[in-house]
């Protein structure tokens, strides 16, 4: 199966929800989802880092400087407050939308 390109507002409930249990630098996010999607979702970073950017922006998610697994300096991401609750929102609306698209693929 072909890795499939995600949608903006995919990607940061992707990022989002990544980010739930714990802070992680960029390149952990991507991993991350790769790996709970048993790597169907590849997200480059093209696309990570300006949506890392806009979530910061929004104030849904933070960062600060650290140091990285590899010692390498990196930005570790975590969710705010307001995040939390944008998650929430986002994964309702989410669920809501799959299971109308699963309805009508199964039906037509």
């Amino acid at each position: 199966m072909k890795p499939t390109d995600l949608v903006q507002g995919t990607l940061d409930l992707l990022i989002m929800k990544s980010l739930a249990l714990e802070s992680l630098h960029g390149l952990a996010i991507a991993a991350r989802i790769r790996q709970l999607s048993k790597d169907v979702l590849l997200v480059q970073q093209g696309s990570l880092y300006p949506a890392l950017q806009r979530l910061e922006h929004q104030g849904w998610i933070t960062g600060k400087w650290g140091t990285s697994e590899q010692n390498r300096r990196a930005r570790y991401y975590s969710l705010t407050k307001a995040g939390r609750k944008k998650l929430d929102e986002e994964t309702a609306l989410w669920e809501r939308l799959s299971a109308a698209v699963t309805q009508v693929v199964r039906t037509t």
